[in-house]
């Protein structure tokens, strides 16, 4: 029997991407019906030792799989596709996206040994979506990434517009600028809820277009003809790296690419057609050396300043085909994301220090943001006239600065909710209102596994990363009630032991006293045991030296 059709609601909850940058996930829920929007990962935090990826929680979503019709996804980044191999390992429900998206998440689930298993759905600007009592349809925006689109999403109550990330390009490199007119058409129908980005919601104004990109660079190849100039870009920017071969082919320059996500993201880019070089123009590493350097061009990742990236490997003299030196150029094609300025900032230092030439964001205008300033969220707003509003895409300052500026819109703050992740917004022919919350929050990613590092883990590599490690070793029988060998104290990370012979002598003291004191008070439990070492000599070494090394004894019995 079916429910009253005025008793459900459509429950909408992020399990990513509020208060925090990255890990986006949002999830509609109406009856026996579920969509997730996007599927993102985010990077660590850090005090997250060790840790590679963060990845949204999906217990809710698992436990409720059957109701799961599909994941859609906005567009091609990171941020947005990035935790799918790990997602559709437990989920199996079709993806769609748009042609360049699904590209790029082919090469991700065949690196992880998914592609024959994954449904993906190729779909258009402009195409429709029936799913249950959903119907999805994908709206061209612009982005710094090309075939990306906002959802607006029929619902039995309403419509629900996700604005994905966006900005407007009036002059865009490729096709055409955002769908105005659709938003607009869909405004006059009636949204009942907008979910709208605030990634740069505190920046007055609008975004530039990305042809003020091509200019500068322009600029820079005509002052530099004497130099080899490198381009460190975001690799999924299919537009920026377009614009480098474009002004390269203009210049005579031979263009190589390096960094493996670069080289898999222009390859799929040319082979659905999104991007094509002039004859000629596109060598391989290899042959950089049968070219003079000032007639060649590198484009590369490690904008973000990655340890591992092509442009951290030509800093520091780990890169087996290029070193960078005075005849070079590097331009840094990207703005530093919160957390990694530290990392940018120490290849530049690096980089002048053996003598390169370094242009970056502060100095030329050799980067603009894909997402949309105030003018451009305030047109948002303005096109959709939404009932509800729910920032999203941001951390909490982000999310309040948007409440602010919908409410200097006119619209009612009772009307807005900046929620956490997990809690859920349920609306019905009432109103709307917070009502709940669902598992959520950081599921970490450490080689190759996939939440299995807790804070108990992170907890110890804290420790251990500051402190060091104490290891005390001894062997006693149990039955006969004495120690049969050791202690044996060994240090990593705590003291120069061929400079503390006396504290280490000491503390092996400290630890046999504790064990015979056990065993001559018939003190056999293993636990107690090792509490009594690990209590003994943790006060002697706090006494002596102020530190707390993480303190390991172990304890046979023969």
């Amino acid at each position: 029997m079916k429910k009253n059709q005025n008793l459900i609601k459509l429950r909408v909850m992020s399990l990513g991407g509020l208060n925090e940058i990255g890990k986006n996930m949002t999830v509609l829920e109406y009856g026996e019906d579920i969509i997730v929007i996007d599927c993102g990962l985010g990077f660590p935090d850090d005090d997250m030792l060790g840790i590679d990826l963060v990845i949204p929680d999906i217990s809710y979503l698992e436990q409720n799989s059957e109701k799961v019709r599909g994941i859609f996804l906005t567009h091609g980044h990171e941020d947005h596709i990035g935790a799918l191999p790990y997602v559709l390992r437990n989920l199996d429900v079709p993806v769609y996206g748009t042609r360049l998206t699904l590209g790029i998440v082919r090469n991700k689930l065949e690196e992880h040994g998914l592609s024959s298993s994954a449904v993906l759905n190729t779909v258009a600007a402009g195409d429709k979506i029936a799913v249950g009592v959903f119907n999805v349809e994908f709206i061209h925006v612009n982005h710094s990434i090309a075939d990306a689109c906002c959802l607006a999403i029929k619902t039995p109550m309403g419509y629900v517009v996700h604005s994905g990330d966006f900005k407007l390009d009036l002059t865009p490199i490729e096709g055409d600028m955002m769908d105005i007119t659709r938003l607009g058409e869909i405004g006059k129908m009636g949204v009942t809820l907008l979910m709208c980005e605030s990634t740069n919601v505190e920046q007055p104004g609008f975004t530039p277009s990305e042809r003020l990109v091509g200019r500068s660079f322009d600029s820079i190849f005509a002052k530099n003809t004497d130099k080899r100039i490198v381009v460190a870009t975001f690799s999924s920017n299919v537009h920026r790296v377009q614009q480098i071969i474009n002004t390269s082919a203009r210049y005579n320059r031979k263009v190589a690419i390096t960094g493996r996500s670069m080289l898999n993201i222009v390859k799929a880019a040319v082979e659905l057609g999104y991007m094509s070089f002039p004859k000629g123009v596109l060598i391989d590493i290899n042959e950089l050396s049968r070219y003079p350097k000032n007639q060649t061009t590198i484009i590369t990742t490690g904008s973000q300043g990655e340890p591992m990236s092509a442009l951290h490997r030509m800093t520091f003299g780990g890169h087996d085909k290029i070193s960078l030196g005075r005849e070079d150029l590097v331009i840094i094609s990207a703005h530093a994301i919160p957390g990694n300025e530290k990392l940018v900032g120490n290849i530049v230092n690096e980089l002048l220090r053996n003598g390169v030439c370094v242009f970056h964001d502060s100095e030329v205008e050799v980067h603009v943001s894909g997402h949309a300033r105030q003018e451009e969220i305030k047109l948002m707003h303005a096109l959709t006239k939404p009932k509800y509003f729910m920032p999203i895409h941001g951390e909490f300052k982000h999310l309040v600065r948007h409440k602010e500026l919908a409410i200097s819109m006119g619209e009612n703050e009772s009307s807005i909710f900046v929620m956490e992740i997990g809690q859920m917004l349920e609306i019905d022919k009432k109103g709307a209102k917070i009502n709940g919350i669902v598992p959520a929050g950081k599921v970490l990613v450490d080689g190759y596994g996939v939440g299995d590092i807790g804070n108990i883990v992170l907890r110890d590599r804290k420790l251990l990363s500051q402190d060091g490690i104490i290891i005390v070793v001894a062997t006693v029988d149990i039955n006969g009630k004495y120690l049969i060998s050791g202690p044996d104290v060994v240090s990593r990370g705590f003291v120069y032991v061929r400079e503390s012979e006396e504290l280490m002598e000491e503390s092996r003291n400290i630890c046999y006293d504790a064990l015979s004191r056990c065993l001559d008070n018939n003190i056999c439990d293993w636990t107690q045991l090792k509490n009594r070492v690990r209590d003994d000599l943790s006060k002697y070494l706090y006494a002596q030296t102020k530190r707390k090394p993480m303190i390991l004894p172990i304890i046979m019995n023969v």
